[in-house]
């Protein structure tokens, strides 16, 4: 069971970099690409699993009733896009309660999945699987099992973790072992490098092996050219490298690749 899922946030949602004062300011494109996102999907006949900003649903209600129209899963991606572990369990809490009622607001399902900006739940917040229970989460895909931003050792394949407040399913973003290194091909600068047939084979090795694939991309990724931030190499690199194309080439895989919601994988989890 691999499944699509779509990180909705703005092209200047950059953890740290953009002051959230400014953002009312700033040229909006997330109505836009997100829409191109729904074109694509639709004409793939695929669902997939919105996490959603709050901060965008707030303002754009009407996109995130198409979302929920267009038979796709909503789930969160907090309320101001700030990394969990530079926030304090109360602050956390908070900014999960304001992106529930911002999404409930716009007309979307009480979100119970939960992805954290920059796959910040890792070692660094060891308490926040505790936080999101407490909220009523009960599906968390933010633990990627890669150095940057979590562990190697992480697990690849989706599983339940025991927190104060009950079971939470883990649902890792899919990697690979290339080049001696664990990199990540369901999202980012490494989907985006990569040819669909890569990624399709990689797919299919890892459904043979038992695993499935969990895929991610963002809105801003299908922008050939978004307003631009001062970033430092690395997360230039990140967010920059080779935009151009990308929708075709995300058009190819999931054309030919088998995908589902997260909400369904997680059910699956459970039963397992």
């Amino acid at each position: 069971m691999n499944v699509f899922t779509v990180d909705v946030e703005e092209w200047f949602h950059i953890c740290g970099v953009v002051d959230a004062e400014h953002w009312v300011v700033l040229p909006t494109r997330v109505e836009a690409t997100t829409r191109r996102l729904l074109d694509l999907l639709n004409g793939a006949g695929v669902s997939a699993t919105f996490f959603i900003v709050g901060w965008v649903a707030e303002r754009y209600p009407g996109l995130i009733e198409e979302i929920v129209a267009a038979g796709h899963h909503v789930g969160s991606h907090s309320h101001l896009h700030r990394k969990v572990y530079e926030l304090t369990p109360s602050e956390f809490d908070r900014d999960l309660a304001s992106s529930v009622g911002a999404l409930v607001a716009a007309g979307a399902p009480r979100p119970t999945c939960f992805r954290a900006p920059e796959w910040s739940i890792n070692d660094r917040a060891p308490w926040a699987l505790d936080t999101l229970a407490g909220q009523g989460f009960e599906v968390d895909a933010s633990m990627a099992p890669v150095r940057l931003v979590g562990r190697v050792d992480y697990p690849r394949v989706p599983h339940v973790r025991q927190t104060a407040r009950g079971p939470m399913v883990e649902i890792p973003p899919f990697v690979v072992d290339r080049f001696g290194h664990v990199m990540p091909i369901g999202w980012g600068w490494a989907l985006r490098m990569s040819r669909p047939t890569t990624v399709m084979r990689a797919i299919a090795r890892a459904n043979r092996g038992g695993r499935p694939a969990v895929l991610t991309v963002h809105p801003w990724e299908l922008d050939p050219d978004p307003p631009r931030v001062p970033l430092s190499p690395r997360l230039h690199f990140a967010h920059y490298f080779r935009l151009s194309g990308f929708e075709r080439r995300l058009k190819d895989i999931v054309h030919n690749a088998p995908f589902t919601t997260l909400a369904a994988l997680a059910a699956s989890t459970r039963a397992s």
